[in-house]
């Protein structure tokens, strides 16, 4: 069974890395300047600018 690829606010990371705010639909709703932000195994993720957004591993 593969990983999640999106993440919200308070999900635990499941690898070390760098991760991107996303919008809800990633295809169609780019963000200038998203956030990034740097976790550890089992860290928390923060919160995000908006409600409808999430987190997905910077690749």
């Amino acid at each position: 069974m593969g990983e999640w690829s999106q993440f919200s606010p308070g999900d635990t990371a499941p690898n070390d890395g760098d991760y991107l705010e996303i919008g809800e639909n990633a295809f169609h709703m780019g963000i200038n300047n998203p956030k990034i932000i740097t976790l550890k195994k089992g860290d928390t993720f923060p919160e995000t600018s908006n409600h409808n957004r999430k987190w997905k591993r910077k690749y």
